[in-house]
């Protein structure tokens, strides 16, 4: 069921990523605007995210996947039972091989819990997101009204809660994590009563992620961008400045010298509160002579988006690649 609704999660973001496939944002590093990017990329990213984490799910399903029956209290039984006969009617891929181990392991519910914490996390960092470009100062998107509630007291108010409880809850699971760790860490060998308080840690954990994505999920599917401002805020704050470094790298000037020319270049903008695409060749001319004409056609933002052509990178060709890879795969 947990790796059905991770699938599911996976296949909205890859139907998003599509359907936004010429939205251009800012991308952010530090929380400060670093490059354009292409929001499918953004969203791919989270795809990529979730197909390691529904592997993980598998790697996991095989440790768990072990029978334990016919170890008895600790020490395996003398009664003439077949286990292995036992193991195969019961459809058990492997049987434990140490009945001490068997009857004391907790090892495969503490990996599960730990699967779930990551990807509950995943999905905690594309909550914070969604919550901080839905306020008004980023503006990039709006969540419905189904996933929103209002204020008691302020009528404006449209708090994003259905993100910021998927946000709460992941805590929840890392306590179910550490809960269980900190239960098995000072335990002899082989079985103690302790053990009764696994089923809480993991049951909990259950119900929390299978909430959280069913529920990510239907808020994804709901998701409007503000793809004008996405764009707007995309083309400015000297987001092209790397690549007018670049663009003097392949006029033949080191990197560390073109570095240095466009921090001078962007500290002339802000001084003069101009964007880079508002300089005269004149202004460029001031510092350094390889500028050419070409230069506004390099930094306009979509150029700067699409020249990103290695593999993994944001431009459309890219994406677009990437995107009829997953489909590829999935068929």
């Amino acid at each position: 069921q947990v790796e059905n609704l991770v699938t599911a999660l996976k296949l909205q973001f890859i139907s998003l990523a599509k359907n936004e496939m010429g939205t251009i944002m800012p991308g952010y590093t530090h929380l400060q605007k670093a490059q354009p990017v292409l929001l499918s990329h953004y969203l791919l990213a989270y795809w990529e995210m979730l197909d390691r984490d529904e592997e993980r799910l598998r790697q996991c399903f095989k440790r768990v996947n072990v029978m334990p029956l016919g170890s008895a209290a600790l020490a395996g039984t003398g009664l003439p039972i077949d286990r292995a006969y036992t193991a195969r009617l019961l459809k058990f891929p492997e049987m434990s091989r140490n009945s001490m181990d068997a009857v004391s392991d907790r090892d495969y519910v503490a990996e599960f819990i730990f699967v779930a914490s990551v990807i509950m996390m995943h999905m905690s960092r594309f909550c914070e997101d969604i919550i901080l470009w839905s306020t008004d100062e980023f503006n990039f998107l709006e969540i419905s009204d189904a996933f929103t509630t209002g204020s008691s007291i302020m009528p404006q108010k449209k708090n994003p809660d259905t993100a910021e409880l998927v946000r709460g809850k992941t805590g929840r699971v890392y306590g179910n994590l550490v809960a269980l760790l900190t239960l098995m860490k000072g335990l002899p060998m082989t079985y103690n009563r302790d053990l009764q308080e696994d089923k809480e840690p993991l049951f909990d954990t259950v119900d929390s992620l299978k909430g959280c994505l069913g529920i990510m999920t239907e808020m994804l599917k709901n998701l409007k961008f503000n793809r004008e401002k996405m764009q707007k805020k995309a083309s400015g704050g000297f987001s092209a400045a790397t690549d007018v470094a670049e663009y003097l790298v392949m006029k033949g000037i080191p990197f560390r010298e073109s570095h240095g020319i466009v921090g001078r270049l962007v500290a002339y903008c802000i001084e003069k509160n101009k964007e880079i695409p508002d300089l005269t060749m004149k202004e460029f001319h001031q510092f350094h002579g390889a500028f050419e004409k070409d230069i506004y056609e390099h930094i306009t933002v979509k150029n700067v988006v699409n020249a990103r052509k290695s593999i993994g990178g944001t431009s459309e060709k890219m994406v677009l690649m990437r995107i009829r890879d997953i489909e590829g795969k999935k068929k």
